[in-house]
C-alpha cells in the first residue's frame, strides 16, 4: 500500500514547469487499494443479475472517475462549458394558415382580412401568404399591390373599386386590379372597369378564372426584385443573329434562307438593293419568297390610300341643269324613279349604300326647293290677279 502510493505521488515541481496528475488504472476503476502488485489486472466485468446491480455499479464506476479527475477542475487549463442553446418556443411555420396568425415576412404575400374565405386563397401554391393589416386585397411588394374584385360582385356595388382605390392612396407605385370574368356579358362592366382603371392610373389585369388569378399574383411576387431584363427578349449581338432576327420576321422566309441570302449577298444593304432577278438566283428562294422580299425591302413609310376619299356623286340642282343645257323634268319623276330604282348589284357594297343615302337625301332638298319656287310663282300670280280686278273696278 505504501510503496503503491509513494510510486503514484508526484514528483517535486520545478520552476517554470507544470505538472499534471494522471490517475492510474487502479484510481479510475477502483482497484488500487485491493491490488497488492503494480501490474493491473485484467478487466473482466461482472455479469449483472439485476437492474438494481448494474444500476449501482454504473453509478459507483462514475462516482469514480469524476472524483479521480475532479483535480482538473482547480487547474488553470480548466473553463466551463458554454450553456446548452436553449430550444424556442415558437417554431417557425412553413405555410400561413387562417387560424393560427404569422409574423410578416418579406417572401410572403400580405392578404388583408377582407379576403378571409376567399377561394382565390387555395390556388395561390408558389408563394407564401399570410394575413395582416393592410389596406389593400394583397401587398406583393414594397411598391406593388392589387386589388381583387369580380364581375359579379362590381354589378351589385358599381361603386365598391372608386372607394378602394380612393382609400389606398398613391403609396405603391404598381396597382394592380385584378378582375376576375365570372359572367357572359362583359362588355358594359369591362367598359367601366378599364375607365375607372385608367383615371386612376391603375393596371388592369383580367383572369377568367381562380387559377389564372392566383397564377398572376405569383408572378408579380416572384419577380418582385428581378430586373426587366428577365423577362424581355434575348438576342445576341452578333451579326447574323441580329440579320436572322430582323429578315425572319418577313412571312416564309426562315433561317436557312437568311444564312443562303447572307453567303450570297454579304450583307443586309446589298441585300435591300438586290434586284428580283439576283433573288432568285439564290438556291431555296422560290418566287413567293422573292416576292415578299422585294415589297418588303421597296414598301414607302407612308401608305396612301388606294381610293380617293371623296367619292360621292352629288346629284345636279335644277339651276345646274339649266345652266348645262339639260331639260328637267317639273315634277322629278325621274330622279325619283332613278332613285326608287337603285341597281341591285350596288346594294351589298358600302360605298353604294353612302351613296344611294345621300341621292335620296339630295332628291328631297332639290324637290323642296322647286316646290319654294313653286309657291312663290302661285303667290306672285294671286298679286297680279288681285291687283287687276282692282283696276277694273276701280275704271267702271
Amino acid at each position: 500500500m505504501d510503496g503503491g502510493r509513494e510510486q503514484q505521488a508526484p514528483p517535486e515541481s520545478q520552476p517554470g514547469k507544470n505538472l499534471i496528475k494522471i490517475p492510474s488504472y487502479q484510481e479510475v476503476f477502483g482497484t488500487g487499494a485491493s491490488s497488492s502488485s503494480s501490474k493491473p489486472p485484467s478487466y473482466n466485468p461482472p455479469v449483472a443479475t439485476s437492474a438494481a446491480a448494474a444500476a449501482s455499479s454504473s453509478s459507483s464506476s462514475s462516482g469514480s472517475f469524476s472524483q479521480a479527475f475532479s483535480f482538473l477542475k482547480s487547474s488553470e487549463f480548466y473553463s466551463p462549458p458554454p450553456p446548452p442553446p436553449q430550444p424556442t418556443t415558437t417554431p417557425r411555420p412553413t405555410q400561413a394558415s387562417p387560424s393560427a396568425p404569422t409574423p410578416q415576412s418579406k417572401n410572403s404575400i400580405l392578404v388583408s382580412h377582407r379576403q378571409r374565405g376567399n377561394p382565390l386563397l387555395k390556388h395561390i401554391r408558389n408563394a407564401r401568404w399570410t394575413f395582416a393589416d393592410v389596406v389593400p386585397d394583397y401587398v406583393l411588394g414594397q411598391s406593388s399591390c392589387a386589388l381583387y374584385l369580380s364581375i359579379r360582385y362590381h354589378l351589385l356595388h358599381p361603386d365598391y373599386l372608386y372607394y378602394r382605390i380612393r382609400e389606398m392612396q398613391k403609396n405603391f407605385r404598381l396597382r394592380v386590379i385584378l378582375c376576375h370574368v365570372d359572367v357572359e356579358d362583359v362588355i358594359k362592366p369591362l367598359h367601366e372597369i378599364t375607365r375607372t382603371a385608367l383615371l386612376h392610373d391603375c393596371t388592369l389585369l383580367c383572369g377568367w378564372s381562380l387559377e389564372e388569378c392566383g397564377r398572376y399574383l405569383e408572378t408579380i411576387k416572384v419577380y418582385e426584385n428581378k430586373p426587366a431584363d428577365s423577362i424581355r427578349e434575348h438576342m445576341d449581338n452578333d451579326y447574323l443573329s441580329r440579320l436572322t432576327h430582323g429578315l425572319t420576321s418577313i412571312r416564309h422566309v426562315n433561317k436557312t434562307d437568311v444564312v443562303t441570302l447572307g453567303s450570297s449577298f454579304g450583307s443586309l444593304s446589298q441585300i435591300m438593293n438586290g434586284s428580283m432577278d439576283e433573288l432568285a438566283r439564290c438556291p431555296g428562294i422560290g418566287e413567293r419568297k422573292v416576292r415578299r422580299l422585294y415589297d418588303t425591302f421597296h414598301e414607302p413609310f407612308k401608305r396612301v390610300p388606294a381610293r380617293p376619299r371623296s367619292n360621292l356623286v352629288v346629284p345636279d340642282t335644277p339651276d345646274r341643269e339649266k345652266a348645262k343645257g339639260q331639260p328637267s323634268s317639273t315634277d322629278g319623276s325621274s330622279l325619283q324613279d332613278a332613285v326608287e330604282k337603285p341597281d341591285a348589284s350596288k346594294k351589298t357594297k358600302k360605298g353604294s349604300d353612302v351613296r344611294s343615302a345621300f341621292t335620296v337625301a339630295f332628291a328631297k332638298y332639290s324637290e323642296k326647293i322647286r316646290s319654294q319656287g313653286r309657291d312663290a310663282a302661285n303667290e306672285a300670280g294671286e298679286g297680279t290677279s288681285g291687283s287687276t280686278v282692282e283696276a277694273e273696278r276701280a275704271g267702271d
